[in-house]
């Protein structure tokens, strides 16, 4: 072989090895993005289901929505690489804290357009809310626009095909909404345009029906809170009641709970247990608790820290016994301390009670602090004046501001002081008309 035969054989070797190393290269490379796109979407799972905890779901049930919801676990990843594009092209891998900071965001933006429904979002994505669907493109499922709220009235509003209207529409004219007022509830929830009559609509009004819910309710309730209707009945709903009940609503209760206050079942299982927490730190027992979850399901509503905490605090600082006006009288923990109850409490003060006496009187009539100054308890308290009674009756007797002005306290003063008779305030206010006679004569001509 001449020399020139084996420069030119050693040549064609080295172009073949630096071929191989680039192929060998080039595996590496994809082989590692391969791992490193793999161990962000087992990150972007994590975030997912750490977000579905937060909102109040069970572990075990945030971790089997993001572990089958591959569709949505993709979506995420896209958006990872959308935020740090330069890092993927250094082919540097994203720390645990960047992917929070970037997905949990995201989250919470769409939990808020999509509320109680999220769930069905990710399980479903990118088709939303049922597997017939059209076509609904990722801007509209993800993106809070008027467009979306507009499109979603659109599809309550034009017949289909054959010129009938919507199955969804249908379906709740015949539970006595009127189109209006179904196009008003899509106004206010889009997404409720979206849910499945057979999957998501008829299975609660069913629940309803069993519990006790009268057809002529099942509007009120959806106008109310269209988002229960994307709740699962299985995993959140259903478990959900459970334990209300187990810490004492009563379940023959149900279905005046719900017409109350259709919220009530949407809110997370975190967000009861620490009001329920609260409740039991305040010193109500659990059957009380469910009484007054039964009686007053709002009270839910009212967060510890911003309404619940600081009113207990508040009416503990002017003698009043908090835990037992949260049995008595729930609604008063709802009210603004500065603009409502600060009001009310140097009403009496600039009228000569002591502090001792308002505890006093809150502790006797719970609801006294939810009146209104202009309308009840001014001009209340100016008759009370020219009556001549003393003002301790008004610290014995506060229920004398729950007595109507015009057709209880006037008619029977008046009455009393006809036949000459003088009565403490109880008596001439809270005994029967009945009763209120026989007193009269009994007593006429006495003083």
């Amino acid at each position: 072989m001449s020399h020139t035969q084996v420069i030119f054989m050693v040549h064609i070797n080295y172009v073949a090895d630096a071929d191989d190393l680039l192929v060998a290269s080039a595996q590496s490379s994809t082989t590692a993005l391969s791992r490193l796109l793999a161990a962000e979407r087992e990150e972007a799972k994590a975030v997912l289901s750490l977000f579905l905890r937060q909102k109040g779901l069970r572990s075990a049930v945030a971790a089997r929505i993001a572990n089958k919801s591959d569709g949505f676990i993709e979506h995420l990843s896209s958006k990872l690489q959308s935020a740090y594009r330069s890092r993927y092209a250094e082919g540097r891998e994203l720390s645990t804290p960047e992917i929070r900071d970037a997905l949990l965001p995201y989250l919470e933006a769409l939990s808020k357009e999509h509320g109680d429904s999220l769930v069905e979002v990710v399980e479903n994505f990118p088709d939303p809310f049922s597997a017939e669907r059209e076509s609904l493109s990722y801007s509209m499922i993800l993106t809070p626009t008027s467009s979306n709220k507009q499109k979603a009235i659109a599809r309550v509003s034009t017949p289909t095909s054959g010129g009938a209207l919507p199955e969804l529409v249908l379906y709740l004219l015949d539970y006595g909404m009127d189109h209006e007022e179904i196009k008003n509830v899509v106004r206010k929830f889009p997404a409720f345009a979206y849910y499945n009559v057979d999957r998501k609509i008829k299975p609660l009004v069913e629940l309803l029906l069993e519990l006790g819910v009268p057809r002529s309710g099942i509007p009120g309730i959806i106008r109310k809170r269209p988002q229960l209707c994307g709740i699962s009945l299985t995993d959140n709903l259903k478990p959900m009641m459970a334990y209300m009940e187990n810490i004492g609503v009563n379940k023959t209760q149900w279905s005046k709970v719900i017409c109350r206050f259709p919220a009530f079942l949407t809110y997370s299982r975190q967000k009861v247990e620490i009001t329920v927490s609260y409740l039991t730190e305040l010193g109500v027992s659990k059957e009380n608790i469910g009484k007054i979850l039964t009686r007053c399901p709002h009270l839910m509503s009212y967060s510890v820290n911003d309404n619940l905490r600081p009113t207990a605090d508040y009416f503990r600082s002017i003698g009043a016994d908090a835990a037992s006006l949260i049995q008595k009288c729930p609604q008063a923990f709802g009210l603004n301390i500065e603009s409502k109850l600060k009001p009310i409490t140097e009403f009496f003060l600039e009228r000569e009670f002591s502090i001792e006496e308002i505890g006093i009187m809150v502790n006797r009539f719970g609801i006294i602090h939810t009146l209104s100054l202009q309308e009840n308890l001014i001009p209340k308290y100016e008759y009370f004046l020219t009556m001549g009674y003393p003002r301790y009756e008004l610290v014995k007797f506060p229920q004398y501001f729950g007595y109507s002005l015009e057709q209880r306290i006037k008619p029977r003063y008046a009455q009393m002081t006809g036949c000459g008779v003088r009565l403490i305030l109880n008596q001439m206010l809270s005994v029967s008309e009945t009763r209120f006679e026989e007193i009269l004569q009994k007593k006429s001509g006495g003083f």
